[in-house]
């Protein structure tokens, strides 16, 4: 039987390994707790450094992501100017082509004219080459009726002196004037394509005005002459110059019977010279 004693010291060693027991499990649980802190120091230190290098991945991606759209943005503005450029170069080519086109369109035209103006040139040789013919026949016919001379113009036929004769005051035509007259409209019937300037003139007495009055009537006989003998009348003009434009300088009668005088000018309507009609000046 265990005395009081015994016992007392036997819970009091239980109480001893009891609290050694605590100790060490408290010893054990700090180690363990003191390890685990570390262990979460660590842990903690690897989260920092991974999560910086997290936010260091973060702040690349933004900035890449920032340069890709920028990129991008630089791309579509690129493909934008491409295709503005390929549109320009299209419309370029077609006003090329179009351009080339009208180019051609217009040599072609030109070259067309001159060949219309070439052929134009050699009809107007011909046509001139065949009127200067038709000239030189009238003139030739026409000198041997009247003193006939070439102009610029046509030619003129001059009736005075003994081919034709106005009396002192008169424009009366004598018979030999109507022989003469019949045989020039004869010459011009025998022609076309003409137009017909009858002028008067007067010798140097009176006054102006009435000589001016006396040249035209002379003019119009001899107009109304060759009407009757069938000269068109729309062909023919009429006008008197007086005593402006004497054939003869001087005042003897021969001079003034020369200056009673007609002349006919004869321009060609077909063949269009520089120039105005001349009247015998």
């Amino acid at each position: 039987m265990e005395t009081g004693d015994q016992r007392d010291r036997s819970k009091s060693r239980w109480r001893l390994l009891g609290a050694a027991a605590a100790i060490a499990a408290i010893a054990i649980l700090s180690a363990l707790l003191w390890q685990a802190a570390n262990r979460l120091k660590t842990v903690e230190e690897r989260l920092s450094r991974a999560d910086e290098r997290s936010q260091a991945v973060i702040s690349r991606l933004t900035e890449y992501s920032r340069e890709l759209e920028l990129a991008l943005e630089r791309a579509q503005e690129a493909r934008r100017r491409a295709e503005e450029a390929e549109a320009a170069r299209s419309e370029a080519v077609s006003e090329a082509e179009r351009v080339q086109s009208e180019a051609e369109r217009a040599r072609a035209e030109a070259q067309a004219a001159q060949q219309r103006a070439q052929a134009a040139q050699r009809q107007m040789e011909e046509l001139r080459r065949r009127r200067e013919q038709e000239l030189d026949r009238m003139q030739e016919a026409l000198s041997r009726i009247a003193p006939t001379r070439r102009t610029p113009l046509g030619m003129v036929v001059e009736m005075a002196n003994d081919s034709f004769k106005f009396d002192f005051d008169q424009a009366t035509l004598r018979p030999e004037n109507r022989e003469t007259l019949s045989r020039i409209a004869g010459v011009l019937l025998a022609s076309s394509g003409y137009r017909l300037f009858v002028y008067g003139h007067t010798d140097d007495i009176g006054t102006d005005e009435y000589n001016q009055q006396l040249s035209l009537r002379r003019a119009q006989a001899v107009a109304d002459y060759l009407i009757k003998a069938g000269v068109p009348a729309d062909i023919m003009t009429t006008k008197g110059f007086g005593k402006s434009s004497p054939r003869v300088k001087g005042t003897t009668p021969e001079a003034r019977q020369q200056n009673r005088r007609v002349e006919i000018g004869i321009v060609d309507t077909i063949i269009q010279y520089e120039g105005a009609p001349a009247h015998g000046r």
